[in-house]
């Protein structure tokens, strides 16, 4: 009796084993297949365009100067003008609030002043017509010579810190009173890629 017993537990453990073995080799014998990602990878934009990136390209470098340059300044509507102001803390006039959004751009080292920024060399003059998002807008209001300075958003509109108890806004070159004191418009980034995009809802004087 206690040889059929043992002789049933041996038959049922040996079972037990080849079933484990059998699924161990199975278990070595799954597969996974791997296919790179394209080279190419077009991302829908605004439902009809696209967006082409390549493997040579990285993601910062979607978004031109231009594009990062007219967003910070659009950050900085509401911003209280403060004659010597450079920082949405304290303020801002015209050309701290310029300094203030160019600040991080590599190659684009600008002077404190409106008028001292107009009469750096190396940042040509553009006709109105020609002007892109991130370019410089330059007036003359009070003095002889510059004395404003905007930053060009696209559509005639530029943005800028324009006098005591005003805030920082966006304002249309269309204007009669701007369109009056204008003088010319200056491009300073190295190099302007894509025409920006704009908020679609904004205050415009």
């Amino acid at each position: 009796m206690r040889s059929t017993i043992l002789t049933c537990l041996s038959i049922g453990f040996a079972a037990v084993l080849a079933g484990t073995g059998n699924e161990a080799s199975a278990s070595y014998k799954v597969t996974h297949s791997y296919e790179p990602a394209p080279v190419d990878l077009r991302v829908p934009v605004q439902g009809r365009k696209l967006l082409t990136m390549t493997s040579q390209q990285s993601i910062g470098d979607a978004k031109s100067d231009a594009h990062q340059i007219t967003q910070r300044a659009y950050k900085q509507i509401g911003i209280p003008y403060r004659w010597g102001g450079m920082s949405p803390k304290r303020g801002f006039d015209c050309s701290g609030l310029v300094n203030y959004v160019f600040r991080d751009v590599d190659e684009v080292d600008l002077p404190r002043t409106a008028r001292a920024i107009y009469g750096q060399k190396g940042n040509p003059k553009i006709n109105r017509s020609d002007l892109q998002p991130g370019d410089l807008v330059f007036f003359r209001i009070r003095s002889r010579s510059v004395d404003h300075v905007g930053i060009y958003v696209g559509d005639d509109k530029f943005i800028h810190a324009p006098r005591r108890g005003k805030n920082v806004r966006v304002s249309d070159l269309n204007g009669s009173y701007w369109k009056r004191h204008y003088i010319a418009g200056k491009r300073v980034l190295p190099e302007t890629l894509a025409k920006a995009d704009l908020p679609s809802a904004r205050r415009y004087e």
